[in-house]
């Protein structure tokens, strides 16, 4: 399409809005300055002239893009999420545009340690040619998942201004908590009123995902026997000792995430919190296959079971809570939601490739609320670090995808 896209110069301003989320926090959105960068959405996606434009008290925004077509076409809804990783920093990022890169190392000006160089980040190989956005050393980029907030704007702004281009009513949602996990836990469902969607939170050009982990967290909770340490002689039982007994006991060489990839399953111990009459340990637990969350469970509770018995006095509780589901599960049924968007990046001169996902997106759960959801690429990269990068070209392909998709359903409808 001969557009003048507005992607980058929307990225580079999002990025600068800290919206970093707080996993310890209890409140709805776990942090209020992400409502600054949705604020600033709403009142973008009203000049553009979207309809029914809202953000609530939680921090989500909806929009209307309206139907252009007379033909009953299913509502779609593009999403992506407006809060950064609490992983690394997202004060006072300073986005650096790299023009026409050709390869060479990148070096972070407020940090000279920080180097970017395409013998540790492979997909930037790909990418010489294309003008790519850093950040400066000192914080993430934030592409993850600002990208897809641009690529939605600027797709809004694209169908507000061609409405010969025939497609059906579309929903825009963003939403906060994404990267602590409760980025769909206030969305109003029946307010959306979308039966289909689709996340943009994907990584290289063509990624297509419509298959994530399945996830649980299991809490260990170890009781131990206090005393007075001066006195403690065979009365002592400590909680924390057997929690490192515990830990240490988990397989080396397999089972954890820095010894699996592609299909496998992994249980990883997240944080330990003890005293000595009582320590906590907490876990995530994935597998693509939801069956074998049990499998690994129940090997967890095996392993925790034998090291508290070597401790007299000692006892322990486990419990499983679920996290999300892998949205093949929904998705296997409606192979057409995934067929249009992989039909989309064909005709926009993109070569689509299925990645799974080893984590999870909002698509995961919104496909368990009713919105089947595939996951977009972006072009966000090295994410959730100070050495995270993006491609224009890449979030221009995404934008080109998405204007053939509301297309496809049209035509099929």
């Amino acid at each position: 399409m001969n557009y003048n896209y507005t992607v980058a110069e929307r990225f580079m301003r999002y990025v600068q809005i800290d919206t970093q989320s707080d996993p310890e926090s209890t409140s709805n959105p776990s942090t209020e300055k992400q409502k600054n960068l949705s604020r600033l959405l709403a009142e973008e996606l009203q000049t553009i002239g979207l309809q029914d434009v809202e953000t609530d008290e939680f921090g989500y925004v909806y929009a209307t893009i309206p139907a252009t077509t007379d033909k009953e076409v299913p509502v779609i809804c593009f999403c992506s999420h407006v809060d950064t990783a609490p992983d690394c920093s997202g004060t006072n990022v300073k986005p650096i545009l790299h023009a026409n890169y050709q390869g060479q190392d990148i070096v972070l000006p407020d940090d000279n340690s920080q180097v970017i160089t395409t013998a540790k980040h492979k997909y930037l190989k790909e990418r010489i040619g294309d003008d790519i956005i850093t950040a400066s050393g000192n914080t993430l980029l934030g592409a993850d998942d600002k990208a897809g907030v641009a690529i939605i704007m600027d797709l809004s702004n694209y169908l507000m201004q061609h409405p010969e281009i025939k497609h059906g009513k579309i929903r825009v949602l963003f939403t906060p908590d994404e990267e602590v996990g409760r980025g769909v836990e206030k969305i109003d469902m029946q307010k959306l009123g979308a039966q289909f969607g689709y996340t943009l939170d994907g990584g290289e050009r063509g990624a297509l995902e419509s298959e994530s982990f399945s996830a649980d967290g299991a809490v260990a909770i170890i009781h131990g026997v206090s005393a007075h340490p001066g006195y403690a002689k065979g009365k002592l039982v400590s909680a924390i000792k057997i929690a490192a007994d515990f830990v240490d006991a988990l397989p080396k060489d397999t089972w954890s995430p820095e010894t699996t990839e592609k299909r496998e399953g992994y249980v990883h111990p997240m944080s330990i919190d003890g005293q000595i009459e009582k320590t906590t340990v907490k876990f995530i637990v994935r597998d693509f296959v939801t069956s074998q969350l049990k499998v690994h469970e129940d090997k967890l509770e095996a392993i925790l079971k034998e090291t508290v018995a070597k401790y007299p006095g000692a006892r322990y509780e486990f419990t499983v809570h679920e996290q999300y589901r892998n949205m093949m599960d929904i998705l296997k049924d409606l192979p057409h939601v995934t067929e249009y968007a992989n039909e989309a990046m064909l005709r926009a001169g993109v070569q689509p490739e299925q990645h799974i996902i080893r984590g999870g997106t909002d698509g995961s759960r919104l496909s368990f609320m009713g919105l089947p959801c595939p996951n977009i690429f972006t072009g966000e990269m090295a994410i959730h670090s100070k050495h995270e990068f993006v491609s224009v070209q890449d979030m221009q392909k995404a934008v080109d995808t998405l204007l053939h998709l509301v297309q496809i359903w049209e035509e099929k409808a």
